[in-house]
């Protein structure tokens, strides 16, 4: 067996092993993406091909592959955006039967020497698309700046990068005289959705809160069915839900980052139970759907009573782990985490309880430091429009310094990036962002951005139009008495 390495502008670094490689090689790859004429980006991958040591052969002598990815996890390269692939003889127990390739949930992969180099370098070639940023990636991240005509629809559906999320886990009960719902929301996110945080703590910083909602309905009515005696919510009806429900939740106002809303709502007695309907009208599994770039609602049915004499409210623990399996899933699909469709011969290892698998967020690190990038680049060009338009714009030093670190910065990123130091590129391209905002927003120029020449004509001709009326009559008096004196012919002595 033997190892190789890919790296490039996204900080890739791809290991893979081959038995007749006695020494390291290293081979170059080059693919460009134009999402428009004046916008290009380049990825490069290197790859160094090299022999596994003995303790990488140790580490594979187990039983199965998830047992072999923790062996050699702590034996890989632990920087960002590091990934290692082992090529394992077609012999190999470690896979299960009709697996070619399994991916872990570090940074490494096992892939079998099957088929030649032709059917190796296919394997690596789609575990590039799988675990690297490929130029679907880069589309999504450039979504805001392409036209709507050149990419696909699912590439605006990810949260825009920001220095930080809020996140708000919200119970609805339209109808607490029927029901006294009780969930332990502490308890699940200090289990589920905690683990997940920690982990994106190095893409932004999160704050969590809850709230308790009682009257609070969806605004849509739903239709009952009665074939299956129940009340359905249609796909088309459904973006019609969240903006009333938005209106009691209050949280978007106070925030200055990004909020993410996840819902459960508890159907009124009257419209129980409440299913979700796809555009096929086939009920919805999870019965629960979500909204791009804003978060997810889930309907959360209570069992009826078996009596019709049952005392009312009636209480109701709800299940969080069947609850937090859904709002996790919809966090994923909110930061553009979901799992492509992969060949069948792939097999991918659950994340477990920290809900992210590393190189998902060496991933996403790559998606925020490229879009924070070009954020940067757009606030500082349309600083220079607004400077060019106001000729008597003044900027202050404090401002001028601002956007001579924001620029550094970019730069730093885009060099840092090349190198594949992935960690440092992201940090610096946060620094830009945050430089180019303090130097955009700064309040010396908010008066003379919102104060332009026209508004200023409008204030101060009311002003001196009287005064001005007079002065200009008494002027054309005055020109009108000297042509006069003019045209009179001089008198003689």
């Amino acid at each position: 067996m033997g190892l190789w390495k890919v790296g490039g502008v996204a900080g890739l670094s791809l290991w893979a092993m081959e038995r007749s490689l006695q020494s390291p090689r290293t081979h170059s790859i080059t693919h460009a993406f134009s999402p428009t004429v004046r916008t290009s980006v380049m990825s490069r991958y290197e790859m160094v091909y090299r022999g596994t040591t003995a303790q990488e052969e140790a580490a594979l002598d187990v039983a199965t592959a998830r047992e072999a990815d923790a062996a050699l996890h702590p034996l890989q390269d632990a920087s960002l955006g590091s990934l290692t692939v082992y090529v394992v003889p077609e012999t190999s127990s470690l896979l299960p039967q009709g697996v070619s390739v399994y991916v872990g949930k570090h940074r490494s992969a096992l892939v079998k020497a099957g088929g030649g180099l032709a059917a190796l370098r296919t394997h690596l070639r789609q575990l590039t698309q799988v675990m690297s940023f490929t130029a679907s990636s880069i589309a999504a991240v450039l979504s805001d700046r392409v036209p709507d005509g050149q990419l696909g629809p699912d590439t605006r559906r990810h949260l825009k990068s920001s220095l930080g999320y809020e996140i708000t886990f919200s119970l609805l009960n339209p109808d607490p005289k029927s029901h006294a719902v009780h969930w332990d929301i502490e308890h699940a996110v200090n289990r589920y959705v905690q683990p997940i945080l920690d982990k994106l703590s190095l893409v932004a910083n999160f704050s969590v809160d809850s709230q308790i909602l009682y009257y609070a309905v969806l605004g849509v009515t739903p239709r009952f069915d009665k074939e299956s005696s129940s009340f359905l919510l249609s796909a088309h009806s459904l973006p019609h839900v969240i903006n009333p429900v938005e209106a009691r939740l209050g949280s978007s106002a106070a925030s200055l980052y990004p909020v993410l809303n996840f819902l459960l709502y508890v159907p009124e007695r009257s419209h129980s139970p409440l299913y979700i309907q796809d555009k096929d009208g086939a009920p919805v599994s999870t019965n629960a759907f979500h909204s791009p770039r804003w978060g997810g609602i889930m309907v959360y049915n209570v069992e009826a009573p078996a009596s019709p004499q049952a005392s009312l409210p009636l209480h109701v623990d709800v299940d969080m782990v069947r609850v937090m399996e859904i709002f996790l899933a919809q966090l994923r699909l909110l930061f553009g985490l979901s799992r492509e469709e992969l060949p069948p011969e792939f097999l991918l290892e659950s994340p477990g309880n920290e809900g992210l698998a590393d190189w998902e967020l060496d991933r996403l690190l790559w998606a925020h430091t490229l879009e924070n990038i070009a954020t940067v680049s757009t606030t500082l060009t349309s600083l220079a429009q607004l400077l060019d338009k106001i000729g008597n714009i003044v900027i202050k030093d404090d401002v001028a310094s601002e956007v001579y670190q924001a620029v550094a910065s970019a730069q730093t990123a885009v060099a840092e990036l090349s190198l594949g130091h992935l960690h440092s590129a992201f940090q610096a391209s946060k620094k830009a962002v945050t430089s180019s905002e303090r130097a955009f927003f700064d309040p010396s120029l908010l008066h003379l951005l919102y104060f332009p020449d026209d508004q200023k004509f409008a204030i101060y001709i009311p002003l001196f139009l009287p005064m001005a009326v007079p002065i200009l009559l008494s002027l054309a008096k005055i020109v009108r008495e000297t042509r006069q004196r003019k045209k009179e012919p001089t008198k003689m002595d």
